[in-house]
């Protein structure tokens, strides 16, 4: 048995593309829904009402106490004991949704409470109202300062995607154990999968670095008051 056997990239690469096009597109849509959902729950957890704040509190430190893989599981497997079945796709995409949504939450957080308190105090000066101060005063100016952690989350919700292997869900890495599982050529498949994870993260990861510099050229750029 060759130590390297590029014949199975020949025989399977269709399945590798696909296991690699799913990943993809777990990575798309959770980003998406959990950068979406973290808003409210940073908001709520800032709000000076208990009532608010207390059950996004318990929702975010559950989330950030409990493995991911643990929920992916008591998802698929565990919610159907109690009539609730889902798909495992659907199961995934929930799963990765719930868990990155409470660690981004944390982030947004963190961006809203960066704005100087002045900003608030001449946007009511203006008589803009909350919300209208949140989505034109605030919240850019937030979200440009998270944005480099937005986009470290992106790269680690692409590995991440591996865990939904466990609830059956082909994505590239699901697709590597079931190739290597039918010709037993581990080097070679995990190899190309290192390969593919690799030729998608990387790039990624430099776009990261970019929108950092972006993010601190922005900053340094802006007028300072004397």
């Amino acid at each position: 048995m060759n130590l390297l056997d590029l014949s199975v990239v020949h025989d399977y690469g269709m399945v590798f593309l696909q296991g690699l096009a799913m990943t993809t597109f777990l990575t798309v849509v959770v980003i998406l829904l959990a950068g979406v959902i973290a808003i409210p729950i940073a908001l709520a957890r800032l709000s000076p009402k208990r009532w608010i704040r207390w059950p996004a509190d318990f929702y975010v430190e559950f989330i950030r106490a409990t493995p991911l893989i643990l929920q992916l599981i008591y998802i698929y497997y565990v919610l159907p004991s109690a009539g609730i079945r889902l798909e495992p796709v659907t199961a995934a995409i929930i799963g990765l949704t719930v868990n990155y949504s409470a660690f981004m939450s944390e982030v947004y957080r963190s961006g809203i409470q960066s704005v100087p308190r002045s900003q608030y105090e001449a946007a009511q000066s203006l008589g803009l109202k909350p919300t209208v101060t949140f989505i034109k005063v605030v919240f850019p100016q937030a979200f440009r300062v998270v944005l480099p952690a937005l986009g470290n989350y992106l790269i680690a919700l692409f590995k991440d995607t591996a865990l939904a292997s466990v609830v059956t869900v082909q994505e590239l890495m699901f697709s590597g154990q079931i190739i290597a599982a039918r010709n037993y050529q581990y080097f070679t498949v995990y190899t190309v999968t290192a390969i593919l994870y690799f030729a998608v993260g990387y790039p990624s990861a430099l776009l990261v670095r970019r929108l950092e510099r972006w993010s601190q050229r922005g900053w340094a750029a802006a007028p300072q008051k004397n």
